[in-house]
């Protein structure tokens, strides 16, 4: 019986001892290890309310650390060391450490945040690197210092730079233009889910407010438009066809678009942006009541030019030239100013080359 009871004694003592050595051992952090009532919640470039997107080169960037005081009494004092892998530095100098402090007190089962201001080296890539904080406070109520200490991993995002750009930035009254608009990201990150809306300022403006565009005027075929995912520097396209009254002409078009998307961080942002037009006047000449005339022993073509646009034409000639086997000579006439829904009489007087043909004639005008 003596003998059984030391046994048990024994496998008793090795199980503690087993227990004892498993909470002992460390990740290796070049921090010592010690119990907190703080658990680490998240760690990102940005501040407490915000994230932000950076980039290998960028100065002086917020990084915040958020924890959560798990503990049954409040903690002040609150005091962050950050150690960051190489190319990662203090704002106060490459070899100075990373320090940042919280002026308040942190209740027990509330969240707090520490927020660092780093410096990153243009060496260091866009990918997720490892970090390790140590956090100093103390409780309420209670003398001595506590710590914890946490290794966490963060992003280096890039920026995303989101770009709008007609790949014709002049368009014609009076007409159906064909449109394409580049959607290129010109920054270092990613972006996701780009969800594209027309602004029409017909239905956005209120009646009481000035607007800054015309596009109110403009007939639109499309107005929404999903492009999915865009990579860094990379390009995606939208089209659609736009009717821009007679009223606009020798004006620019501002075009205001609303643009959604996710960054890098999974944040989801909305802008705004303008694709600007300039609209020019159209010429649209039409030649009317062409027929031949007989002035004693000469032979002329008579007829009318019409500009049905809004855009008086400059400098007009009018051209006749033989088609087929018509021996008709080349003439041109100077009309000089073709004005909108103001017809435009010409005579051109029949010259032919060698003797006059007479019969049918084919020519243009």
């Amino acid at each position: 019986m003596k003998t059984q009871i030391i046994l048990i004694l024994s496998i008793l003592t090795l199980s503690q001892l087993f227990i004892f050595d498993s909470f002992a051992q460390t990740s290796g952090s070049p921090f010592e290890r010690e119990f907190s009532d703080v658990k680490f919640l998240d760690a990102y470039f940005g501040t407490v309310d915000e994230k932000i997107e950076i980039e290998p080169g960028d100065q002086n960037i917020p990084f915040t650390i958020k924890f959560a005081n798990i503990g049954t009494q409040d903690i002040t004092g609150i005091i962050g060391q950050l150690q960051l892998p190489f190319g990662f530095s203090s704002s106060d100098g490459p070899r100075s450490l990373i320090f940042a402090d919280n002026d308040g007190n942190a209740l027990a089962g509330e969240n707090f945040a520490l927020t660092f201001f780093v410096n990153i080296d243009n060496s260091v890539e866009i990918m997720q690197h490892p970090g390790t904080v140590k956090v100093e406070y103390s409780r309420l109520r209670e003398s001595g210092i506590r710590n914890g200490f946490f290794d966490f991993n963060f992003k280096v995002t890039g920026h995303s730079i989101l770009n709008m750009r007609p790949t014709d930035r002049v368009l014609d009254s009076l007409t159906i233009n064909d449109v394409v608009v580049e959607v290129v990201n010109d920054g270092t990150a990613p972006i996701s889910s780009v969800d594209i809306v027309l602004k029409n300022t017909g239905s956005t403006i209120s009646s009481t407010s000035q607007s800054i565009t015309n596009v109110e005027k403009v007939v639109f075929t499309e107005s929404h438009w999903d492009l999915g995912n865009i990579e860094p520097k990379s390009t995606k396209y939208l089209s659609f066809n736009i009717y821009i009254p007679q009223s606009i002409k020798d004006a620019p078009l501002h075009v205001p678009m609303d643009i959604t998307y996710f960054d890098a961080h999974g944040t989801q942002h909305t802008i705004s942006r303008s694709v600007d037009f300039f609209i020019r006047g159209l010429i649209d000449v039409t030649i009317y009541d062409v027929e031949a005339r007989q002035l004693g022993d000469r032979h002329l073509v008579i007829g009318e030019i019409l500009n049905e646009g809004n855009e008086d034409g400059l400098f007009g000639f009018v051209s006749l030239e033989p088609l087929g086997d018509s021996n008709i000579k080349p003439q041109t006439q100077y009309i000089d100013e073709i004005e909108t829904e103001s017809p435009v009489p010409f005579n051109i007087l029949l010259e032919f080359d060698g003797e006059e043909k007479e019969g049918e004639h084919e020519i243009r005008i």
